[in-house]
């Protein structure tokens, strides 16, 4: 599921799930969560994180997944664990995203330095099917580049952006053609890879306390959130129908 390759000084680490488009279980989270600590502890320069097949991350992996009995509490602390390892990681890091780029899958690109995306890749939440809220430190991000109004616009409506319109929000660095996507970060973090990490650090740190306090706020509290949201009838029918291949009906409770 997760694949971690060290070459030189630059680790590459694949979300390799193409058939459930690298939808992430809990399981997988920690996989990616030790796929990250392997990495940081090797001493490399640059890492990349990417998806195989069609997507980079369609977000939780719910199949299967019990509305009444989930752990929402255990599954949000996991992906809050793992967003603070990469956001912490010592050395400069790239994603590149391809395909749909969804949930806890926006959050791995939230808490990745540099975000390269295709032009045609589906970025968002779409959590207004699910009947639950944005999660993954969503939040904060969209209030921050968005601003209030068109932030809410995506969470009422679920709409997703294109990977040129999330780069045009602000949401990531550059947007390009697909085929493109993870070549230009391959050689983006290769040159980070011989530069002067020490300055690159001091710079990522200083970037970190000036995003910090909002971040992990809205993500402590989308957890909060989602577990009391679990009791409704509408997070029920949502993940029912989600499973079911259906459209929700959702009555407001």
């Amino acid at each position: 599921m997760i694949d971690l390759a060290i070459d030189g000084a630059i680790a590459e680490i694949t979300l390799n799930a193409p058939e459930k488009l690298n939808a992430l279980s809990l399981e997988a989270l920690r996989q990616l969560d030790d796929a990250y600590a392997e990495a940081a502890a090797s001493g490399v320069r640059a890492l990349v994180l990417r998806g195989e097949g069609r997507a980079f991350c369609a977000g939780r992996d719910i199949a299967g997944v019990d509305p009444e009995t989930d752990d929402v509490p255990g599954y949000l602390g996991e992906v809050e664990r793992l967003m603070r390892r990469m956001a912490d990681f010592p050395a400069p890091t790239f994603a590149a995203v391809h395909g749909a780029c969804l949930g806890v899958g926006l959050g791995l690109a939230i808490a990745t330095d540099v975000v390269y995306v295709a032009d045609s890749a589906k970025v968002g939440s779409p959590f207004a099917n699910l009947g639950a809220m944005l999660d993954s430190g969503g939040h904060a991000l969209l209030y921050e580049r968005l601003g209030a109004h068109r932030a809410l616009d995506l969470i009422y409506t679920g709409d997703l952006l294109t990977g040129s319109e999330a780069v045009a929000a602000g949401l990531f660095s550059r947007a390009m053609p697909a085929d493109e996507v993870l070549p230009f970060t391959r050689e983006r973090a290769a040159r980070a890879s011989s530069g002067a990490t020490a300055a690159f650090l001091a710079s990522k740190r200083l970037i970190a306390r000036l995003r910090d306090e909002r971040l992990w706020d809205a993500v402590a509290e989308e957890t909060r959130g989602q577990e009391s949201l679990r009791s409704t009838g509408d997070y029920r029918e949502g993940f029912a129908a989600f499973q079911q291949k259906r459209r929700p009906e959702f009555t407001g409770r």
